[in-house]
């Protein structure tokens, strides 16, 4: 039912998805399929077709756990390991346990995953214990698969539709508002569960090209899913455990030693030698990566000249197809081949991501929030290490327990005073279309970042950083818009704002060195888990600032002894062996 209340377009639902990524279209679907009668409407800024971080496709699951490969339990080891112990455990776990099922759900849905002659799924290792890597050679279908099975399934799907702000009734979740970015039209979608899956906050960091868009992470995702969160007091978790990964020198993508691994690829120093045993990435491996690159062994490279010429053929025919197809375009235009050259590696910008690192909003095993009727999956949901598994995984989970809390809930009621409020904040910038332009506002609010939170990390810095993202909080009030377009991208400088205040002030409460290089303090440069074996948490106070909660790691469910939970710690390889033949 579809009515004009308060000048906006009102839409009643059972559940609201927001984000037509991974993690939303596999909730969207999960939760209709489930609820034939009732009414889900799955929101996505751009169009699902091509959008979320995987908008071209993807060409494995970096964290399948395989019956026969691996156990749930070992899975729950390697990611604890790989966070130094600072992790939900119960809520990795469930995710473990019900990966497979998805696994077998996307195969049936026609998701063609690289098999033995067999018939078995094809698992490779490259994590440090384990073996979780399932390649996905036609991996550049997924997307337009998941579009498919979501139209087909009744879900309600509106495109071009951004979300602002989340509504809430009591303490409970009431709905989202938000607008249409190509003709402006004010939208409020009343529901009674809400599931967020906006993807990473991966226009933190301003990256080494200077492009605002020329981001690793996808550059539409801007941390509207962190900052949504938090307007609607939510807890977020790990914030001050930054997303950095290794990607090809003056191209922002991955370099994928992790794809090549299996094939015999691997990372080494400017003298040929392997420095590190394993190309997972994990905050520790980004420390290792981070100190040779900057040693006199530096630079760092991608090394795949041993290779025979078939098996750089397999290597190209993943890499420069699925994922990045610009890849090859890139390497042909500097004359290289993987046959005959080494592959410059770097590091990337810094972002908010729990499915490369493990920042995100505070979920538990069902996916739910700290808020009565709020869910997050995907990249944006702190189960660390989720990756594009996990995002689908806990789409499915959060679906689940959606239906369960809203089965005989009442509607809720629509807050008129919140709605005017917020329908002033977000047209605001077109009364000042002569003013900042948001291109420019962001470009300086993101230089902030690198130059006060990109790791290594000072208290000077940061507090200095602070003092800059919220002040900048003000000036937001100056930057103009003159169309729907331009007002997209100052909500998004609005979102990119909060995470970076967020950002400094997890990393300034957590006075030790942890994660590796995602949280390397030079003032604090000691692990310490005598004072900081604890979740650092933050949540919007009553005047509206940013406060700090700090949460016991709640007991293990897989029992870790301490060399276990050191086992990341041990990656590099001595200089003596790396230079032995």
């Amino acid at each position: 039912m579809e009515t004009e209340s308060m000048e906006a377009n009102v839409t009643h639902a059972d559940i609201v998805v927001v984000g037509g990524g991974s993690a939303g279209c596999t909730a969207a679907i999960h939760a209709q399929q489930r609820l034939p009668r009732g009414r889900v409407v799955l929101l996505e800024k751009a169009h699902i077709k091509r959008s979320g971080a995987i908008a071209i496709g993807m060409d494995g699951l970096n964290n399948a756990i395989i019956p026969g490969f691996a156990t749930p339990e070992q899975y729950v080891k390697e990611i604890t390991m790989a966070n130094d112990g600072i992790v939900n455990q119960r809520a990795i776990l469930e995710y473990a346990v019900n990966s497979y099922p998805m696994i077998e759900q996307l195969d049936k849905w026609g998701v063609k995953f690289q098999k033995t002659e067999s018939g078995a799924f094809d698992v490779k290792k490259v994590h440090h214990k384990g073996a979780y890597v399932l390649p996905m050679p036609e991996g550049y279908d997924l997307k337009k698969i998941l579009t498919r099975v979501v139209m087909r399934s009744g879900v309600k799907i509106i495109n071009r539709m951004m979300a602002t702000r989340l509504l809430t009734d009591g303490g409970r979740i009431a709905g989202v508002m938000g607008f249409d970015v190509r003709d402006g039209r004010f939208e409020i979608i009343v529901a009674k569960a809400v599931i967020l899956c906006c993807g990473a906050s991966g226009r933190l960091g301003l990256p080494a090209s200077g492009y605002l868009y020329g981001t690793y992470e996808n550059p539409s995702n801007a941390g509207d899913g962190y900052s949504l969160a938090y307007h609607a007091g939510a807890e977020l978790t790990g914030i001050e455990c930054f997303q950095i990964n290794p990607l090809i020198k003056d191209y922002n993508g991955p370099a994928c030693a992790y794809v090549t691994g299996p094939l015999g690829g691997h990372t080494v120093n400017a003298k040929g030698h392997r420095f590190i045993q394993s190309d997972y990435w994990s905050g520790q491996m980004m420390m290792e990566f981070y100190k040779e690159l900057h040693s006199e062994n530096g630079p760092v490279y991608l090394k795949l000249d041993h290779l025979a010429p078939e098996t750089l053929t397999e290597i190209e025919q993943v890499l420069h197809r699925t994922e990045r197809p610009s890849r090859g375009r890139f390497h042909a235009g500097r004359g290289h081949t993987y046959g005959e050259d080494l592959v410059e590696m770097h590091i990337s910008e810094i972002g908010l991501c729990s499915g490369h690192s493990a920042s995100g909003v505070w979920v538990d095993e069902r996916g739910e929030t700290t808020v009565e009727g709020l869910y997050a999956a995907g990249d944006m949901a702190c189960v660390p290490h989720n990756y594009l598994l996990g995002a689908m995984t806990y789409g499915r989970i959060c679906a689940e327990h959606a239906l369960e809390r809203i089965a005989g809930s009442d509607e809720p009621r629509i807050d008129e005073e919140a709605v005017a409020a917020e329908r002033t904040r977000i047209f605001g910038p077109l009364e000042r279309p002569n003013g900042i332009p948001h291109h420019q506002y962001e470009y300086k609010v993101r230089r902030l970042v690198n130059d006060y939170l990109q790791p290594p990390k000072t208290g000077t810095r940061m507090d200095l950083g602070l003092t800059y993202f919220r002040r900048a909080e003000d000036e937001l009030g100056e930057v103009g818009a003159t169309n729907p377009h331009e007002l997209m991208r100052v909500v998004e400088c609005g979102f990119i704002r909060d995470c970076a205040e967020m950002a400094a002030v997890a990393s300034l409460h957590r006075k030790e060195s942890r994660w590796g290089l995602y949280h390397h303090r030079l003032d604090y440069p000691k692990l310490d888990n005598e004072r900081w074996f604890v979740h650092v948490n933050l949540r919007k106070d009553e005047n509206g600032r940013v406060a700090v909660i700090e949460r016991p790691v709640a007991p293990y469910v897989v029992p870790m002894n301490d060399d276990e939970l050191k086992g990341y710690h041990g990656l590099r390889i001595p200089a003596q062996e790396s230079a032995s033949p």
